[in-house]
Protein backbone atom coordinates (compact mmCIF):
# COMPACT_ATOMS: atom_id res chain seq x y z
CA UNK A 1 0.00 0.00 0.00
CA UNK A 2 1.22 3.40 -0.45
CA UNK A 3 1.83 5.65 2.04
CA UNK A 4 4.43 3.27 4.28
CA UNK A 5 7.92 5.65 4.97
CA UNK A 6 10.78 4.79 3.22
CA UNK A 7 13.75 3.68 5.88
CA UNK A 8 16.65 5.61 6.39
CA UNK A 9 20.16 4.33 6.15
CA UNK A 10 21.19 5.02 10.04
CA UNK A 11 18.15 3.66 11.75
CA UNK A 12 19.75 3.65 14.93
CA UNK A 13 19.96 7.42 15.68
CA UNK A 14 16.73 8.16 13.31
CA UNK A 15 13.79 8.59 15.23
CA UNK A 16 10.82 6.89 13.25
CA UNK A 17 8.13 9.41 14.02
CA UNK A 18 8.61 13.23 14.86
CA UNK A 19 5.73 14.81 16.37
CA UNK A 20 5.06 18.62 15.94
CA UNK A 21 2.97 20.94 18.08
CA UNK A 22 1.57 22.67 21.38
CA UNK A 23 1.71 20.41 24.54
CA UNK A 24 0.09 22.21 27.69
CA UNK A 25 -0.65 20.99 31.13
CA UNK A 26 -3.92 19.77 31.49
CA UNK A 27 -6.23 19.87 34.63
CA UNK A 28 -8.75 17.16 34.84
CA UNK A 29 -11.67 17.53 36.98
CA UNK A 30 -12.47 15.33 40.14
CA UNK A 31 -15.71 14.61 39.73
CA UNK A 32 -18.64 15.16 36.64
CA UNK A 33 -20.10 18.52 36.33
CA UNK A 34 -19.67 22.01 35.18
CA UNK A 35 -16.12 23.84 35.40
CA UNK A 36 -18.15 26.19 37.88
CA UNK A 37 -19.33 23.01 40.11
CA UNK A 38 -16.06 21.20 40.14
CA UNK A 39 -14.35 21.52 43.50
CA UNK A 40 -10.90 20.05 42.57
CA UNK A 41 -8.45 18.93 39.39
CA UNK A 42 -5.63 16.28 39.17
CA UNK A 43 -3.22 17.74 36.90
CA UNK A 44 -1.87 15.53 33.68
CA UNK A 45 -0.55 16.77 30.34
CA UNK A 46 -2.73 17.41 27.20
CA UNK A 47 -1.66 17.99 23.53
CA UNK A 48 -2.79 16.42 20.44
CA UNK A 49 1.08 15.72 18.61
CA UNK A 50 2.67 14.83 22.01
CA UNK A 51 0.29 12.38 23.02
CA UNK A 52 0.85 10.71 19.78
CA UNK A 53 4.85 10.39 20.52
CA UNK A 54 4.21 9.00 23.99
CA UNK A 55 1.78 6.48 22.88
CA UNK A 56 4.50 5.35 20.02
CA UNK A 57 7.05 5.30 22.42
CA UNK A 58 5.34 3.53 24.90
CA UNK A 59 4.47 1.03 22.07
CA UNK A 60 8.64 0.22 20.99
CA UNK A 61 8.96 3.07 18.44
CA UNK A 62 11.34 6.20 19.06
CA UNK A 63 9.73 9.14 19.10
CA UNK A 64 10.39 12.87 19.48
CA UNK A 65 8.58 15.80 20.27
CA UNK A 66 9.64 19.42 18.96
CA UNK A 67 7.73 22.04 20.58
CA UNK A 68 8.49 25.70 22.89
CA UNK A 69 7.24 25.50 26.37
CA UNK A 70 7.81 28.54 28.79
CA UNK A 71 10.57 29.06 31.43
CA UNK A 72 8.15 28.11 33.96
CA UNK A 73 7.15 25.14 36.17
CA UNK A 74 4.82 24.01 34.03
CA UNK A 75 6.93 23.58 31.20
CA UNK A 76 9.24 21.88 33.09
CA UNK A 77 6.64 19.48 34.26
CA UNK A 78 5.58 18.90 30.63
CA UNK A 79 9.00 18.10 29.38
CA UNK A 80 9.89 15.68 32.11
CA UNK A 81 6.23 14.18 31.59
CA UNK A 82 6.53 13.12 27.67
CA UNK A 83 10.48 12.28 28.14
CA UNK A 84 9.37 9.70 31.02
CA UNK A 85 6.98 7.75 28.19
CA UNK A 86 10.88 7.64 26.69
CA UNK A 87 10.43 10.76 24.05
CA UNK A 88 13.04 12.25 22.53
CA UNK A 89 12.67 16.03 23.88
CA UNK A 90 15.94 17.55 22.83
CA UNK A 91 13.76 19.70 20.12
CA UNK A 92 11.62 21.67 22.81
CA UNK A 93 12.79 25.38 23.27
CA UNK A 94 11.88 27.41 25.89
CA UNK A 95 10.74 30.88 25.66
CA UNK A 96 11.59 33.29 28.94
CA UNK A 97 9.14 35.38 27.83
CA UNK A 98 6.11 33.28 27.26
CA UNK A 99 3.93 30.97 29.73
CA UNK A 100 3.39 27.15 28.93
CA UNK A 101 -0.18 26.80 28.15
CA UNK A 102 -2.75 25.37 30.52
CA UNK A 103 -6.39 24.59 30.05
CA UNK A 104 -9.08 22.72 32.32
CA UNK A 105 -11.65 20.62 31.11
CA UNK A 106 -14.75 18.62 32.05
CA UNK A 107 -15.27 15.11 32.49
CA UNK A 108 -18.27 14.60 29.14
CA UNK A 109 -17.59 14.20 26.23
CA UNK A 110 -15.66 16.64 24.13
CA UNK A 111 -18.64 16.01 21.18
CA UNK A 112 -21.54 17.03 23.72
CA UNK A 113 -22.77 20.25 23.68
CA UNK A 114 -22.53 20.23 27.85
CA UNK A 115 -18.53 19.86 27.60
CA UNK A 116 -16.23 22.53 28.90
CA UNK A 117 -12.50 23.06 28.03
CA UNK A 118 -11.11 26.78 29.19
CA UNK A 119 -7.91 27.32 27.20
CA UNK A 120 -5.11 29.68 29.04
CA UNK A 121 -2.87 29.55 25.61
CA UNK A 122 -3.06 33.17 23.93
CA UNK A 123 0.36 34.16 23.39
CA UNK A 124 1.63 30.61 25.00
CA UNK A 125 5.22 29.67 23.82
CA UNK A 126 4.09 27.56 21.37
CA UNK A 127 1.81 30.07 19.82
CA UNK A 128 5.20 32.59 18.57
CA UNK A 129 6.48 28.84 16.67
CA UNK A 130 7.80 30.20 13.12
CA UNK A 131 9.59 28.76 10.33
CA UNK A 132 12.11 31.29 11.95
CA UNK A 133 12.67 29.68 15.64
CA UNK A 134 11.58 25.76 14.52
CA UNK A 135 13.20 25.91 10.82
CA UNK A 136 12.75 22.45 8.90
CA UNK A 137 16.16 21.96 8.42
CA UNK A 138 16.73 21.60 12.27
CA UNK A 139 14.21 18.65 12.84
CA UNK A 140 15.47 15.64 14.01
CA UNK A 141 15.93 13.04 10.92
CA UNK A 142 12.73 10.80 10.79
CA UNK A 143 11.04 8.60 8.77
CA UNK A 144 7.32 10.38 9.80
CA UNK A 145 6.81 13.59 10.58
CA UNK A 146 3.40 14.21 12.56
CA UNK A 147 1.35 17.36 12.47
CA UNK A 148 -2.31 18.35 13.56
CA UNK A 149 -4.51 21.31 12.58
CA UNK A 150 -3.96 22.85 16.01
CA UNK A 151 -1.45 24.41 15.32
CA UNK A 152 -2.63 26.57 12.28
CA UNK A 153 -5.04 27.69 14.74
CA UNK A 154 -2.72 29.18 17.32
CA UNK A 155 -1.36 32.18 15.64
CA UNK A 156 -0.51 33.18 12.09
CA UNK A 157 3.15 32.31 12.86
CA UNK A 158 1.94 28.75 13.34
CA UNK A 159 0.30 28.55 10.13
CA UNK A 160 3.50 29.92 8.50
CA UNK A 161 5.03 26.88 9.87
CA UNK A 162 2.69 24.25 9.00
CA UNK A 163 2.52 25.52 5.67
CA UNK A 164 6.43 25.77 5.43
CA UNK A 165 6.64 21.84 6.83
CA UNK A 166 4.10 20.58 4.48
CA UNK A 167 6.13 21.97 1.36
CA UNK A 168 7.66 19.67 -1.13
CA UNK A 169 10.92 19.49 -0.62
CA UNK A 170 13.16 16.27 -1.91
CA UNK A 171 14.15 13.52 0.66
CA UNK A 172 11.02 14.94 2.90
CA UNK A 173 9.60 12.43 5.46
CA UNK A 174 6.17 11.17 4.95
CA UNK A 175 4.04 13.98 6.53
CA UNK A 176 0.93 12.83 8.51
CA UNK A 177 -1.23 15.17 9.16
CA UNK A 178 -4.32 14.52 11.90
CA UNK A 179 -7.18 17.61 10.77
CA UNK A 180 -8.10 17.28 14.67
CA UNK A 181 -10.43 20.74 13.87
CA UNK A 182 -11.00 22.53 17.17
CA UNK A 183 -14.09 25.01 17.03
CA UNK A 184 -13.14 26.59 19.83
CA UNK A 185 -9.58 28.12 18.65
CA UNK A 186 -10.75 29.10 15.48
CA UNK A 187 -13.45 31.50 16.98
CA UNK A 188 -10.16 33.18 17.84
CA UNK A 189 -7.41 32.87 15.64
CA UNK A 190 -8.43 35.56 12.68
CA UNK A 191 -9.08 32.82 9.92
CA UNK A 192 -10.64 30.46 9.10
CA UNK A 193 -11.04 26.03 9.00
CA UNK A 194 -10.70 25.82 5.19
CA UNK A 195 -6.84 26.86 5.74
CA UNK A 196 -6.65 23.65 6.64
CA UNK A 197 -7.41 21.86 3.85
CA UNK A 198 -4.00 23.20 1.89
CA UNK A 199 -1.64 21.35 4.49
CA UNK A 200 -4.28 18.53 4.28
CA UNK A 201 -3.57 18.31 0.36
CA UNK A 202 0.24 18.45 0.76
CA UNK A 203 0.41 15.79 3.37
CA UNK A 204 1.51 12.17 2.44
CA UNK A 205 -1.19 10.19 5.42
CA UNK A 206 -4.47 12.27 6.37
CA UNK A 207 -6.65 11.93 9.22
CA UNK A 208 -9.81 12.97 9.69
CA UNK A 209 -13.15 12.57 11.10
CA UNK A 210 -16.66 12.90 9.43
CA UNK A 211 -17.87 15.14 12.39
CA UNK A 212 -15.07 17.48 11.80
CA UNK A 213 -15.00 17.61 7.79
CA UNK A 214 -18.43 18.40 7.59
CA UNK A 215 -18.08 21.11 10.44
CA UNK A 216 -14.78 22.87 8.98
CA UNK A 217 -15.36 22.38 5.33
CA UNK A 218 -19.23 21.89 5.06
CA UNK A 219 -18.09 18.37 3.58
CA UNK A 220 -20.48 15.49 4.56
CA UNK A 221 -19.50 11.78 3.64
CA UNK A 222 -16.73 9.59 3.59
CA UNK A 223 -16.57 10.13 -0.55
CA UNK A 224 -17.27 13.89 -0.95
CA UNK A 225 -13.85 14.06 1.86
CA UNK A 226 -11.59 11.83 -0.44
CA UNK A 227 -13.13 14.29 -3.63
CA UNK A 228 -12.59 17.34 -1.67
CA UNK A 229 -8.90 15.52 -0.75
CA UNK A 230 -7.40 13.52 -3.66
CA UNK A 231 -4.23 13.97 -3.25
CA UNK A 232 -3.16 11.79 -0.04
CA UNK A 233 -1.62 8.52 -0.93
CA UNK A 234 -3.71 7.47 2.62
CA UNK A 235 -7.09 8.92 3.71
CA UNK A 236 -8.37 7.58 6.77
CA UNK A 237 -11.84 8.92 7.41
CA UNK A 238 -13.15 8.33 11.05
CA UNK A 239 -16.60 7.47 11.26
CA UNK A 240 -17.45 7.35 15.19
CA UNK A 241 -19.48 3.97 15.92
CA UNK A 242 -19.34 3.08 12.02
CA UNK A 243 -15.52 2.45 12.12
CA UNK A 244 -12.83 4.17 10.04
CA UNK A 245 -12.78 4.80 5.92
CA UNK A 246 -9.47 4.29 4.28
CA UNK A 247 -8.81 5.70 0.71
CA UNK A 248 -5.12 4.64 -0.85
CA UNK A 249 -4.21 6.43 -4.44
CA UNK A 250 -3.94 3.02 -5.92
CA UNK A 251 -7.47 3.84 -5.65
CA UNK A 252 -9.10 0.82 -2.99
CA UNK A 253 -11.33 1.89 0.04
CA UNK A 254 -11.19 -0.57 2.78
CA UNK A 255 -13.89 0.01 5.53
CA UNK A 256 -12.90 -1.60 9.04
CA UNK A 257 -15.67 -1.81 11.97
CA UNK A 258 -15.05 -0.24 15.16
CA UNK A 259 -14.91 -2.03 18.33
CA UNK A 260 -17.52 -1.97 21.07
CA UNK A 261 -15.99 -0.25 24.00
CA UNK A 262 -16.81 0.75 27.57
CA UNK A 263 -15.93 3.97 28.07
CA UNK A 264 -14.01 5.23 31.12
CA UNK A 265 -13.48 8.58 29.63
CA UNK A 266 -14.27 9.84 26.15
CA UNK A 267 -10.64 11.92 26.08
CA UNK A 268 -7.67 10.47 23.64
CA UNK A 269 -8.75 8.24 20.99
CA UNK A 270 -8.42 10.40 18.63
CA UNK A 271 -4.62 10.91 18.90
CA UNK A 272 -4.56 7.02 20.17
CA UNK A 273 -6.10 5.58 17.07
CA UNK A 274 -3.78 8.05 14.84
CA UNK A 275 -0.72 6.60 16.99
CA UNK A 276 -1.89 2.79 16.59
CA UNK A 277 -2.11 3.38 12.95
CA UNK A 278 1.01 4.24 12.41
CA UNK A 279 2.49 2.19 14.58
CA UNK A 280 0.97 -0.37 12.22
CA UNK A 281 2.48 1.62 9.04
CA UNK A 282 5.82 1.33 10.37
CA UNK A 283 5.79 -1.95 10.37
CA UNK A 284 4.25 -2.46 6.78
CA UNK A 285 1.24 -4.12 7.92
CA UNK A 286 -1.61 -4.44 5.62
CA UNK A 287 -4.28 -1.58 5.91
CA UNK A 288 -7.11 -3.71 7.74
CA UNK A 289 -4.64 -4.53 10.68
CA UNK A 290 -3.42 -0.72 10.09
CA UNK A 291 -6.57 0.42 11.32
CA UNK A 292 -7.31 -2.17 13.40
CA UNK A 293 -4.21 -1.29 15.33
CA UNK A 294 -5.80 2.74 15.41
CA UNK A 295 -9.10 1.04 17.11
CA UNK A 296 -7.63 -0.98 19.50
CA UNK A 297 -4.84 1.74 20.49
CA UNK A 298 -8.26 4.02 20.78
CA UNK A 299 -9.72 1.53 23.05
CA UNK A 300 -6.69 1.70 25.63
CA UNK A 301 -7.33 5.31 25.78
CA UNK A 302 -10.92 5.29 26.22
CA UNK A 303 -10.83 2.95 29.22
CA UNK A 304 -8.57 4.88 31.53
CA UNK A 305 -9.42 8.42 33.27
CA UNK A 306 -7.23 10.56 31.36
CA UNK A 307 -5.42 11.22 27.47
CA UNK A 308 -2.63 8.47 27.88
CA UNK A 309 -2.02 5.19 29.05
CA UNK A 310 -0.04 2.24 28.31
CA UNK A 311 -1.11 0.84 25.14
CA UNK A 312 -1.51 -3.50 24.73
CA UNK A 313 1.43 -5.51 24.31
CA UNK A 314 2.36 -6.13 20.50
CA UNK A 315 1.89 -9.77 20.63
CA UNK A 316 -1.66 -9.06 22.26
CA UNK A 317 -2.48 -6.56 19.91
CA UNK A 318 -1.10 -8.66 16.96
CA UNK A 319 -3.10 -11.24 17.98
CA UNK A 320 -6.37 -9.27 18.24
CA UNK A 321 -5.92 -7.24 14.55
CA UNK A 322 -5.43 -10.94 13.23
CA UNK A 323 -9.21 -12.02 14.33
CA UNK A 324 -11.38 -12.81 11.52
CA UNK A 325 -14.21 -10.61 10.71
CA UNK A 326 -16.55 -12.84 13.20
CA UNK A 327 -14.57 -12.82 16.02
CA UNK A 328 -13.43 -8.89 15.21
CA UNK A 329 -17.05 -8.12 15.61
CA UNK A 330 -17.74 -9.44 19.01
CA UNK A 331 -15.22 -8.20 20.83
CA UNK A 332 -16.01 -6.11 23.88
CA UNK A 333 -12.96 -4.75 25.51
CA UNK A 334 -13.19 -2.83 29.09
CA UNK A 335 -11.12 -1.61 31.94
CA UNK A 336 -8.12 -3.35 32.19
CA UNK A 337 -8.28 -4.96 29.10
CA UNK A 338 -4.68 -4.13 27.47
CA UNK A 339 -2.73 -5.76 30.66
CA UNK A 340 -1.21 -9.02 29.75
CA UNK A 341 -3.46 -11.71 32.25
CA UNK A 342 -6.33 -9.98 31.11
CA UNK A 343 -8.65 -11.57 29.08
CA UNK A 344 -11.20 -9.80 26.00
CA UNK A 345 -14.75 -10.24 25.93
CA UNK A 346 -17.12 -11.26 23.17
CA UNK A 347 -20.39 -11.05 22.90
Amino acid sequence: MSGTPARTTDAATTAEVVCLGESMVTFLPSQPGRLADVPSFGRGIGGAESNVACALAAAGHRTAWVSRVGADGFGDHLVEAIAGYGVDTSGVRRDPSRPTGIYFRTATDRATDVHEVAYYRAGSAASAMSPRNIPYETLPATRVLHLSGITAALSADCLDLLHDLTAPRPGRPLISFDVNHRPGLWRDAGASPEVLLEPARRSDLVFVGEDEAEEAWGVTGAEAIRAALPEPSVLVVKRGAEGATVFSGTGDVTTVPALRVDVVAPVGAGDAFAAGFLSATLRDLPVRDRVRHGHLMAAAALTVPGDLTVPPARAHADSLAALDDDAWGRLRLGPGWTGDDQEVRTT
